[in-house]
């Protein structure tokens, strides 16, 4: 038995492509389909917000037919055990459908949306959102999305989770979205890195880095394992 490290992780979209949500890079993916600034932007939605709503409305229903996968249902089992934070850059509830308490979304979330005038005005959402349907400030609502050229209000409390790692894992991120892929760069010296990725990205540390070119279903559980019987026995 050793002292059990912080854990903190860091998602990105190829853990819940694997659960049957398409990524946004990806071919077949979402942008593959639509222009960035018609659907996820905000003159987007001063210009087309019944395109925007559609979209989203998409995505929503969507999230309904998909469960999570091997993976969610690994990390999840570390919050047992260990100090365990997860700061996702997704904006499906996967993570906490499978178990997890501790979520950080960086970029929103589908399931929720908020005042166009007031971004405090935030409200629970399952079904298709509608022009005409009100915050009670009686503004419209808009989808709790952090859209392309939005600032990321939740960047401060992801910055200072990454800051208390000991154990940091990455899992299916192309390390390319910021300001997302700077977190790692804030951990303190002798943090250890695990960064699991079928196509992992070249990234330069001073931390201790293992790279496992795998898919998060693949390379998630053994991992979660190995830091199980290490620390917990």
């Amino acid at each position: 038995m050793t002292d059990k490290p912080v854990i903190r992780i860091l998602t990105g979209a190829g853990i819940s492509k694997e659960s049957g949500i398409p990524t946004f890079r990806d071919s077949g993916g979402y942008w593959q389909q639509y222009r960035i600034e018609e659907v996820a932007s905000p003159e987007a939605w001063r210009s087309n917000p019944q395109m925007v709503l559609d979209f989203y409305n998409l995505r929503r229903r969507k999230l309904k037919e998909v469960r999570p996968n091997a993976a969610h249902q690994a990390l999840a089992e570390l919050e047992k055990y260990f100090d365990t934070y997860i700061i996702t850059q997704n904006v499906d509830d996967l993570h906490e459908r499978a178990g997890s308490q501790n979520v950080l979304h960086l970029h929103g979330a589908l399931k929720k949306v908020r005042s166009e005038k007031n971004p405090s005005l935030i409200y629970s959402w399952e079904d298709d959102l509608h022009l005409g349907d009100l915050a009670e400030d009686g503004a419209q609502l808009r989808p709790h999305i952090v859209w392309f050229g939005e600032p990321v209000p939740a960047i401060t409390e992801a910055s200072r989770l990454t800051r208390q790692a000991d154990i940091y894992i990455i899992v299916g991120t192309s390390m390319q979205v910021y300001p997302a892929a700077g977190l790692v760069y804030e951990l303190k010296p002798g943090a250890k890195v695990y960064y699991i990725d079928p196509h992992p990205s070249g990234i330069s540390l001073n931390n201790p880095l293992e790279i496992i070119p795998e898919t998060a279903v693949k390379g998630v559980p053994p991992l979660v394992e190995k830091l199980i019987a290490t620390y917990v026995g």
